[in-house]
């Protein structure tokens, strides 16, 4: 339940973004990107030194603090007053999910025997890409009949039910002798090295900002990222042990990861521009109208799961990956400004929701593996 909060925020944003916009109108859409990319480049660093707090100090206790902190910061968001107060807001909330999402899957590694953890990791993996994937469609509902606020003021009930189940059911898992990789200078390294590549791109249209300097502050943060590198390298306990890239599994899966959650997000974007500037679709028409590929993700991943479990990761992966450059080139050439929703995008949807359910579980646990 906790992952699947914490993947529903990641995505939910998507449909709401314009009405976010509307709420703060001194603020550009620039400036809002920064609720997004706030919250996935804090989590994305704080992901390795908290799944080395979670070792060491327990499981269970890390799990619930970040459960905890998850709801105080979704309470925060959905009273912010400003733009600013809500990518603070984020940012805690990034602190939460990174502290609850490696706790929960070590958490579930340690409660199932080996035999079973292909499965049981494809699961996790697969509440996570089908709460990504209801993230636009469930919160283009809300947003609209409710406001964007209770985007965020949902996780509330659902966070404490959590808490409740968590504190009676749980047992503690912990190994003390693990290190806690805080690595702050290289924290900080990576937070600079994507944060300015990010805002590069954010802002390459912005009247503020001359093309050549923007480039700088891209070509900055590429730098960073060799500066980081060379640093890990250096390190006794770096915040990434880039020894784990050698083994071809692992560097394969995260490579993919990479393309494909770059290309997820692209695509939800696609979708509701797509739907509500050339179709002119409402935004619940639209969060209906992409329903169909989430709910193909729900069989797809349980499947998956059963299959790799038996003969491994590998053909999934191959498949989900193919048919998901076919649902993009579906989108690319079929579509038209001529709505014509069964013909013209159903189809995509369902290949793209059966890809999400083949891909998504199975990177996370062949990386595992």
């Amino acid at each position: 339940m906790a992952v699947f909060l914490v993947s529903i925020d990641t995505t939910v944003l998507f449909a709401g973004f314009n009405k976010i916009l509307l709420s703060f109108p001194k603020s550009s859409a620039a400036d809002l990107s920064w609720v997004l990319n706030a919250y996935t480049i804090v989590y994305a660093t704080m992901l390795i030194p908290a799944g080395g707090i979670a070792d060491k100090f327990g499981r269970k206790k890390i799990f619930m603090l970040g459960v905890f902190v998850f709801l105080v910061a979704s309470l925060g968001c959905g009273a912010a007053t400003s733009v600013s107060w809500l990518i603070g807001a984020r940012i805690l909330q990034a602190i939460g999910a990174s502290l609850l999402s490696p706790a929960s899957l070590s958490l579930i590694l340690e409660a199932f025997p080996q035999n079973k953890r292909a499965v049981a990791v494809s699961s996790w993996g697969a509440v996570g890409a089908l709460a990504a994937a209801l993230g636009p469609g469930f919160g283009s509902f809300i947003i609209d009949t409710a406001g964007w606020q209770w985007a965020f003021y949902l996780n509330i009930p659902v966070g404490l039910i959590c808490l409740w189940r968590g504190i009676t059911l749980l047992k503690e898992s912990i190994n003390p002798r693990d290190k806690i990789r805080f690595d702050l200078i290289g924290m900080l390294l990576l937070i600079f090295a994507v944060g300015t590549i990010t805002f590069g791109i954010v802002e390459f249209n912005s009247a503020h900002w001359t093309k050549p300097e923007l480039m700088k502050l891209i070509l900055l943060g590429l730098l960073l990222i060799f500066v980081f590198i060379g640093w890990a390298k250096y390190k006794k306990d770096p915040l990434i042990d880039l020894t784990l890239f050698e083994n071809k599994t692992f560097r394969y899966a995260n490579c993919a990861g990479l393309t494909i959650g770059i290309a997820f997000s692209i695509m939800f974007f696609a979708f509701f521009f797509w739907m509500t500037s050339i179709w002119h679709y409402s935004l619940p028409m639209t969060g209906l109208a992409v329903t169909p590929g989430p709910l193909t993700v729900i069989p797809f991943a349980i499947i998956g799961g059963r299959i790799a479990g038996r003969i491994g990761h590998r053909p999934l992966l191959l498949t989900g990956c193919l048919t998901y450059a076919l649902s993009g080139l579906w989108y690319m050439y079929i579509p038209d400004q001529n709505a014509s929703y069964f013909t013209h995008w159903l189809p995509g949807l369902f290949l793209s929701g059966m890809s999400v359910g083949l891909v998504m579980p199975s990177l996370s646990a062949a990386a595992v593996h």
